[in-house]
């Protein structure tokens, strides 16, 4: 077995990388299937970028690998982007084996329990609440003023708080976003009180919401257990929403083949979404896994307890087969966008669900909605698991405030419990 030399980690938290990713993953592919990366200064991880031996570990059922970050995140500097995809809580993120699958069974099995017409619902409502606040403006920032707030109030419904309870959501987790420690540390604080009063309302009164369902399934979660389900599958939403709706958005305004979408609706919005999900995908890269024991996996060396990620951006853009002449996917079930195997997303449907409805309200309210800057000055954030637009600066005909105000058959009534 040939084993390739030490690489030289290549950094992914870096302004140049996040405007050219793509260069970045042709060094990792120089180092094989498998490549060093820095995620954060001095942090060094192996990376994924060969569709193969992403199955190989995504599938491995043999118990080489764990999903536990304890004994490893304290490499990771606090004020690390990264550092809350990476903090181990009891979650089913973070489990392996049986305790795993206990967790994840309440998950898919609450998801399941949700109605694909009240998601799309609650998604449009909220829509139509944001978009009322920039319609009549003529221009706007798709990823502050309505990607990044939608995703959050369509998450506050879905869990069972009150529309009035989203802003304190959305505070908490710019908050936790920030690089600066004391803003994180009130973030995490404003969030804990956010669960914690949900919490102690569905304790009290069950709703028709996932928050009701994780208490209340025969899997019998603590309440420790339910608020760290609760946390990781919103913190986890959250970003990656923002993403494929922002991301799906800029496709759309800047893709010549999308143009005619907005009007005469010659490719669907869903094309768009699978357009992205291949070659832009808003969680790049994500699946930690760290070895038991030292392992020689595709050419590498790997000590017991590196870690080692997927980049699903990196494999979703290698040139292999799958391509169409036109530059489509053939097949949008084969990319990695939503990991695979036993932690694949549990939650993808109810995610494409939004996606969808948030484009087709906003090209349906501004059906004249255009870039206001070339796309090739569009910049992302420089996160190395996240692939996620600064900003979507836009411009459109001002509407009239009834304008914005969509057909009465659309409409949804505020919502709470039921």
């Amino acid at each position: 077995m040939t084993i390739a030399p030490h690489p030289t980690a290549v950094p992914l938290h870096t302004a140049e990388h996040a405007a050219n990713s793509q260069r970045s993953f042709a060094q990792l592919r120089e180092q094989g299937p498998v490549g060093l990366a820095e995620l954060a200064v001095g942090v060094s991880v192996w990376v994924i970028t060969d569709y193969r031996a992403a199955l190989d570990l995504l599938h491995d059922r043999t118990g080489l690998w764990t999903k536990d970050t304890r004994g490893w995140m304290e490499h990771v500097p606090d004020d690390s982007l990264v550092r809350p995809m990476v903090q181990w809580r009891p979650s089913l993120f973070f489990a392996d084996g049986q305790e795993h699958a206990h967790l994840r069974k309440v998950i898919t099995d609450s998801f399941a329990l949700l109605d694909p017409r009240h998601v799309r619902d609650t998604t449009l409502r909220h829509a139509d609440t944001l978009l009322a606040e920039f319609s009549h403006t003529g221009r706007a920032d798709l990823v502050s003023q309505y990607a990044r707030r939608l995703s959050p109030m369509v998450l506050n419904t879905l869990f069972g708080k009150t529309d009035d309870a989203a802003p304190q959501l959305i505070d908490a987790i710019e908050a936790m976003t920030s690089t600066d420690l004391a803003r994180k540390a009130e973030g995490e604080q404003a969030l804990g009180a956010y669960l914690s009063t949900l919490y102690q309302a569905k304790a009290a009164q069950r709703g028709h919401d996932l928050t009701s369902w994780f208490i209340d399934h025969p899997n019998n979660l603590s309440l420790e257990e339910v608020i760290n389900q609760i946390l990781i599958t919103q913190g986890a939403a959250l970003e990656t929403l923002t993403g494929l709706i922002a991301n799906t958005a800029a496709r759309m305004l800047s893709d010549q083949r999308y143009r005619g979408t907005l009007t005469t609706g010659s490719l669907p919005i869903r094309h768009a979404i699978d357009d992205v999900l291949w070659n832009d995908p808003p969680l790049a890269m994500y699946s930690l896994h760290r070895p038991t024991r030292s392992v020689h996996f595709h050419g590498h060396h790997i000590v017991q307890g590196q870690p080692v990620f997927v980049s699903y951006a990196a494999i979703n853009t290698c040139p292999y087969t799958g391509q169409s002449a036109e530059g489509f996917r053939s097949d949008h079930k084969a990319h990695l966008a939503f990991a695979a195997g036993p932690h694949e997303c549990p939650a993808q449907s109810i995610a494409l669900g939004v996606a969808i409805a948030a484009i087709e309200r906003l090209t349906a309210t501004l059906p004249d909605i255009e870039l206001a800057v070339p796309a090739d000055q569009l910049t992302y954030q420089p996160n190395p698991i996240y692939r996620v637009l600064t900003a979507l600066p836009c411009r459109f005909t001002p509407l009239a405030p009834t304008q914005g105000v969509p057909p009465a058959g659309l409409r949804h009534a505020p919502t709470g419990d039921r």
